[in-house]
């Protein structure tokens, strides 16, 4: 008998490679459609665990609705941002502080300030991205992990909320007069659509239109893409490596900033310690959504999905009282399995670092 007669030639585990080789192409489905997967077994889930009144499935109410797509709006926004940044390689962990930051700025601005809403906008999304790109250029030109960079940052945004607001609630009463904001923010709480959908998430839809038509359709997407799949081919084929970097950080400076503007209109306060955890979410959703945290591959649409499955998972705990605690334990858990799933075939296809 030849070698090519041999049909079921083993691998190095001694398993045949025919018998290898679905199993492999199942597991790589899997990974890439991971956040529809899980968003359906999770809507599943929810509607077979929903507590039930007056014969209503609570989970499936419309006022659960616009709860579940209200909480994934903010942690949302978060994500589209934070896409950009894992797809280059790179992790922020400053996006819940300095929403916490952008809310108070908000608070500040409109009330004690007496702004008017746009210049209020414009202030605290250009401070966000500020913020964002100033990590991006530290990170960048000293070589330093982003990930200790924005662990400082976490602590720099979160102290400037703590010295803004001095350790209080900044409470938005709308009117005329001092002490009073515009009437016109008011709209970020309010809901359309036979008070279904809140007006923070069409922020959220409009937003993540841009940043699909952002990475998808343009030449820094491409770079963007490029710099993560590999870095030192990036730079020799003359791709600014360095400013796509401070780019992305300065995207989700914006974007955090976005979400602490929709968190204060929809709660009419700013709060120093808002957004604590956010980080942990955001990031979730993006891995779930099927971004590689090796870099170099990823989807908004991915994002998106991640980020409801999460809102759906928080919710149906919350309606079977399930405990915080393990919330955050569960969530953990699907962030490992994520990431686990993807080395495993990341590690099979020669593309995991």
């Amino acid at each position: 008998m030849t070698p090519s007669d041999n049909t079921e030639a083993a691998t190095p585990g001694g398993v045949p490679a025919q018998a290898e080789r679905p199993r492999r192409d199942i597991l790589a489905v899997v990974v890439r459609f991971q956040s529809l997967i899980g968003l359906a077994l999770v809507l599943a889930g929810g509607i077979a665990f929903s507590p039930v009144r007056r014969g209503t499935l609570l989970f499936l109410a419309p006022d659960n609705v616009a709860n579940i797509i209200r909480a994934v709006s903010e942690t949302g926004i978060i994500a589209l941002g934070m896409t950009f940044v894992i797809i280059t390689g790179g992790i922020d962990l400053s996006v819940g502080a300095l929403l916490g930051l952008s809310s108070v700025l908000t608070a500040t601005l409109l009330v004690n300030g007496g702004w008017g809403v746009l210049p209020t906008l414009a202030a605290v999304l250009a401070a966000g991205t500020l913020f964002g790109m100033a990590q991006g250029v530290i990170s960048t030109r000293f070589r330093l992990e982003a990930f200790i960079v924005t662990l400082a940052g976490l602590q720099i945004a979160r102290g400037l909320a703590l010295v803004i607001s001095h350790n209080q609630y900044i409470n938005i009463s709308y009117g005329e007069g001092a002490g009073l904001a515009p009437q016109a923010f008011a709209v970020l709480g309010t809901r359309l659509f036979g008070n279904v959908v809140p007006v923070a998430t069409l922020v959220f839809l409009a937003l993540a239109v841009i940043a699909t038509v952002l990475l998808n359709t343009t030449r820094f997407g491409r770079y963007v893409f490029a710099v993560g799949g590999n870095e030192r081919a990036s730079r020799l084929s003359g791709i600014p490596v360095g400013q796509v970097r401070i780019a992305v950080y300065g995207l989700t400076g914006f974007m955090s900033a976005a979400a602490g503007i929709v968190h204060a209109g929809q709660f009419s306060f700013g709060s120093p310690n808002d957004g604590a955890g956010y980080e942990l979410t955001a990031i979730a959703a993006v891995v779930i959504g099927g971004t590689s945290l090796f870099g170099g591959a990823g989807t908004m649409v991915g994002t998106i999905a991640g980020s409801i499955m999460l809102g759906a998972l928080a919710n149906i705990l919350q309606l079977n009282n399930i405990s915080a605690a393990l919330q955050l334990l569960a969530t953990g858990a699907i962030i490992v399995l994520a990431a686990v799933l993807q080395a495993i075939v990341g590690r099979r296809d020669g593309s995991g670092r």
